[in-house]
């Protein structure tokens, strides 16, 4: 049975744990705020609030339910719009009906709900991270700044929010209903006495690719759910490398101080990967796992020479990550295998790391082609050079080649046009919707000449046309 609350009321179903949070919501409680938009997590008409309660301590993130499996919801709070009623409007859909925020109704429960989760993190509130917090939310009616507008006023409201006991704030200045006290003593309750197990099934963590690529299969299927495995979580420093549990989510990558003191741009780069609901559910080891040939997280993991921790089967093995990806969708994993863990060597000072990645739109898209790179250096030469490149290939590439052509070399406008020709005979592109080969090869060579720009202007006098 899964078990959970689902805003006042704790629940048990039977329904398939594979099934979508999305349809048990509206059609099993018959609640209808939560809206039916794209169900591939891009217009955000869907988001609810997932809670848990982690260490005693209660904690919030927004979702799409239309991208998560009933069965993650077991022993969590699920809210839905209709969970914040308290007889008047919440002073974050006040704002939104005072700044005309709200036109057809369609997309304002999950900005609602968005701007909720928001509200409950356990960090400041600017109107930066009150506009970012929607990112995920499409509204064709309002043109947005009305939006934007009521995002800084909702800011405002929590200048002197308790960021401790962000909850208890919350209850006591009327943003959330009184019962969301009762919430984390209440989970802990289902957590100690009624435990989901499934010993079979399909192998599900955050689920953000499975439920789009396999949604009629799944929706009558049992489900292994991975999300809150303990062995396969946490970032931990060990002998020198970091390790980063396989069930980690892109949002914990995001806003580790850990990889933040390594890669400082990090949370730049997870923000053109995903919407924030999304990177709330993806993990690292899915992104992965599914094998896109344009997949970000597996290309900034090639260019940190990463190596995999694969379980399951009897004897744990690791694997170079420029070795896992067999060819298009294909993994070096059998039927009885998963990742655990992913590694890469770690310093607690800035790599010298660069990301790059062209798409339609810059944010919440997917790539044409992306790159990566990391190097090291040796008095004014280039000791080692990690680079990796998604969209040219079959599968995610590390460009072998390439970065060995670097070793021992000075960064030079010479040398890096060298190295383009060596790329080039390296990658394969084809064309299809997001680009020509010719235009994929073009891309490439550009975001090779823009890792070096951002990495070492000082060594660059470059004349564009020459290039």
């Amino acid at each position: 049975m899964i078990t959970f609350i689902l805003n006042d009321e704790k629940f048990s179903t039977g329904s398939a744990a594979g099934s979508s949070l999305l349809d048990f919501i509206r059609y099993e409680m018959g609640l209808p705020g939560t809206k039916i938009g794209c169900r591939e997590g891009d217009c955000g008409a869907c988001t609810v609030l997932m809670g848990s309660a982690e260490d005693g301590t209660l904690k919030y993130k927004s979702i799409v339910s239309c991208l998560t499996p009933l069965g993650n919801a077991h022993g969590k709070h699920i809210v839905t719009v209709e969970g914040l009623n308290t007889g008047h409007l919440s002073p974050v859909q006040k704002a939104l009906v005072d700044n005309s925020a709200t036109q057809c109704g369609f997309c304002t429960p999950g900005i609602v709900m968005a701007l909720t989760a928001f509200s409950l993190a356990d960090t400041n509130a600017t109107p930066e991270t009150a506009i970012a917090s929607v990112s995920g939310n499409i509204c064709r009616c309002t043109g947005y700044k009305s939006i934007e507008k009521a995002a800084k006023v909702i800011a405002d409201t929590l200048k002197n929010k308790n960021i401790g006991d962000p909850v208890s704030w919350l209850v006591e200045q009327k943003h959330l209903p009184d019962y969301f006290l009762t919430i984390a003593e209440r989970l802990t309750e289902i957590h100690n006495s009624e435990l989901l197990s499934s010993h079979r099934g399909v192998r599900i963590a955050g689920g953000t690719d499975l439920m789009i690529q396999k949604a009629e299969e799944l929706g009558d299927s049992d489900i292994i759910s991975f999300q809150d495995r303990k062995d396969l979580r946490g970032i931990n420093i060990i002998d020198g490398r970091c390790i980063i549990g396989a069930a980690v989510t892109m949002s914990e990558v995001e806003h580790s101080e850990t990889l933040r003191s390594f890669l400082p741009e990090l949370p730049a780069y997870m923000k053109l990967i995903a919407s924030e609901p999304v990177r709330n559910m993806a993990t690292v080891a899915g992104n992965i796992v599914n094998a896109s040939p344009i997949g970000d997280l597996s290309v900034i993991l090639l260019a940190l020479n990463a190596r995999v921790t694969v379980a399951g089967a009897g004897e744990v093995r690791t694997v170079p990550l420029k070795n896992f990806f067999l060819g298009y969708k294909k993994t070096d994993l059998t039927k009885e295998e998963f990742i655990s863990s992913i590694a890469f060597d770690y310093q607690p000072g800035p790599a010298i790391f660069s990301f790059e990645k062209v798409s339609k739109r810059t944010h919440l898209d997917i790539a044409s082609v992306n790159s990566a790179i990391r190097i090291t250096m040796k008095g004014q030469n280039i000791d080692e050079c990690f680079l990796s490149a998604g969209g040219v290939s079959p599968v995610p590439l590390f460009l072998v080649k390439t970065s060995e052509f670097f070793s021992g070399k000075p960064v030079t406008p010479e040398i890096i046009l060298q190295a383009n020709t060596v790329m080039q005979e390296e990658i394969s592109p084809i064309s299809d919707v997001r680009g020509s080969a010719e235009y994929k090869r073009l891309l490439l060579r550009q975001l090779l000449l823009a890792h070096f720009l951002r990495l070492f202007p000082e060594k660059l006098n470059i004349n564009i046309d020459q290039l």
